[in-house]
């Protein structure tokens, strides 16, 4: 990702031409801040590092959402940051600020070219700086000495002092591209098995006793993900326990034991005996489960993709950081000698088929939309396959909630490392860049803050479906515990409704839009996005209001549904 600017005007020549030789994939954004974003979404997608290069100044104080966000999903992003020479430091010369330590504190490692301008390096000094940056950004060990925190993928940052004249010559620039050109991307950017050494003393749980999997949002590499889910589904074979799987967890629909609506039913959810828990990441956006799991007596282990930083903030888990692979090899796990108890998934799995039938019946597909229905009738009316991307507030938690079985039978993206609506147009938009078709469904505050991501959507952009429901502010805020007594004081305080027409706005963009009125209507509206070549809105209006109260109207009635023999 290139952004605009002068004191990094060599990087883009060299991008440039890197590009016109297709050693590179260019693209370009006038917007730091949506482009470190766009790089975030095309990492995790493509399970590779993205880089961004930026001018000097306050540009480089526009990447830090992004990063903190990469930092805590554990995605590689490199930021390359063109600097003032040493002798303009300090001096009050221009656009000279502290940059090089403006994005230190979520980064997994900072580096810096020679204080006196990159043309002090010689080539295999530049080569060999960029080759540091890619492992460290890919969570590799290669010598450099890190904190304990900082082994997994993450962002890395280089700061890259450059003297005048700023807009070399072409062929100034050729001896480091022939050096770079003469060498493969494989020796240049090698993505070596890490040297750092898993913890030998795995945590042990008994597969033949109950017990339960929970499993959070996947934070790890793309390419990583089938052995991830080869071990999660070995260890379900093995022990029979149900599993509990977040959306995002990346895992397939059929695994055995998966409850679809666990949120519905935790409450109800017991054991006679105390239950094992085995976690896989970072909790689920579930209050309810949270509340469960400080009430169970078993052992609890919590089990991280190369993670090693403190993921339990209810502080009960013995936590370990080689991967669910790893740690199985660790176990016990010879079916033949197990006999594990079918006697929760049988009861646990029966209630759960039996709430996803009455499900169905409270959410039909035709009337008017709430944002429940909305979320019921979107997973089974989109074409299998489709990723779909959830905005980290209320669509990510409704989807978890009400999608069900066709929500999870898809790739399901959020960024809710930091949990905050930064970049979300722009995240999506790298991530349809790299997948594919998908959709993204956004509140319209959350769309609203990141607008600047529209800029990537020209007709020959990414194909992406954005799905606004538009509940007139922060609708996510009507569902907590906030006094309501005043609705103009409520809307002032949190849900800060704006008077921006989306619609109207994403046509300046050049992206086209329509509006649904009801549920009927959905399948067409869809059908019509979904055609197009490049991003579309899709605009829902909704009661966030009526919505919160209906979402506990249904939670209420879902105690009281029974399994059928």
């Amino acid at each position: 990702m290139l952004c605009p600017g002068s004191r990094s005007g060599s990087l883009a020549t060299a991008a440039g031409l890197l590009a016109s030789s297709g050693s590179l994939q260019l693209n370009t954004a006038v917007d730091e801040r949506s482009a470190a974003f766009l790089a975030l979404g095309l990492a995790t997608a493509g399970g590779t590092g993205v880089a961004v290069v930026t001018t000097s100044g306050t540009a480089v104080a526009n990447l830090l959402p992004a990063v903190i966000e990469a930092d805590r999903s554990s995605q590689p992003l490199l930021l390359i940051t063109a600097d003032r020479p040493i002798r303009l430091k300090q001096c009050g010369a221009n656009q000279t600020v502290n940059q090089e330590d403006f994005l230190r504190p979520a980064c997994r490692w900072c580096g810096v070219g020679a204080p006196e301008g990159l043309h002090a390096m010689a080539s295999s000094a530049v080569l060999e700086l960029a080759a540091l940056a890619w492992s460290q950004a890919h969570g590799l060990n290669q010598g450099v000495d890190r904190a304990a925190d900082q082994a997994a993928a993450g962002p890395v940052h280089l700061n890259l002092p450059v003297e005048e004249p700023i807009h070399a010559p072409l062929q100034e620039h050729q001896p480091l591209l022939d050096a770079v050109l003469a060498r493969d991307e494989a020796s240049l950017f090698p993505l070596l098995p890490s040297t750092t050494q898993t913890n030998p003393d795995a945590p042990r749980l008994d597969p033949s006793r109950p017990g339960v999997v929970i499993a959070g949002p996947w934070r790890g590499l793309a390419k990583d993900l089938t052995v991830y889910q080869q071990a999660v589904r070995s260890w379900l074979l093995c022990s029979g326990w149900p599993l509990l799987a977040d959306p995002l967890a990346a895992l397939p629909v059929d695994l055995p034991g998966r409850l679809q609506h666990w949120d519905l039913q935790i409450e109800q959810l017991s054991s006679p005996e105390p239950l094992q828990v085995l976690r896989l990441g970072p909790l689920p956006a579930s209050r309810r489960l949270e509340a469960w799991l400080q009430r169970q007596a078993g052992v609890q282990v919590l089990i991280t993709e190369g993670e090693p930083r403190h993921l339990d903030p209810l502080g009960l888990s013995q936590q370990w950081s080689g991967g669910v692979a790893a740690w199985c090899a660790k176990q016990t796990m010879d079916p033949s000698s197990l006999t594990p108890s079918p006697l929760l998934p049988s009861t646990w799995l029966k209630q759960d088929q039996a709430i996803g039938l009455w499900l169905a019946d409270q959410l039909p597909a035709e009337g008017p939309i709430s944002e429940p229905a909305l979320a019921f009738q979107l997973a089974q009316l989109l074409p299998p396959g489709l990723p779909v991307m959830l905005a980290a507030s209320s669509p990510v938690r409704d989807w978890l909630t009400w999608s069900g079985r066709a929500g999870s039978d898809r790739r399901c993206f959020s960024f809710r490392g930091a949990s905050g609506i930064d970049g979300t147009l722009s995240l999506a938009m790298g991530l349809a860049i790299e997948t594919g078709p998908m959709l993204l469904i956004t509140g319209d505050i959350a769309l609203l803050h990141d607008s600047n991501g529209w800029l990537h959507g020209q007709s020959d952009g990414p194909p992406l479906v954005v799905l606004l429901i538009d509940n007139g502010g922060g609708g996510i805020f009507q569902q907590l515990p906030i006094e309501q007594a005043s609705p103009q004081r409520f809307d002032a305080l949190f849900a800060m409704p704006q008077s921006v027409n989306p619609i109207a706005l994403a046509a300046a963009h050049g992206v086209p839009g329509r509006s649904i009125a009801v549920i009927d209507d959905l399948p067409e509206a869809l059908a019509w996005g979904l055609a197009q070549p490049g991003p579309v809105l899709l605009r829902v209006c909704t009661d966030r209001q009526a919505d919160a109260a209906f979402r506990r109207k249904l939670r209420l009635a879902a105690q009281n549904v029974e399994a059928g023999v």
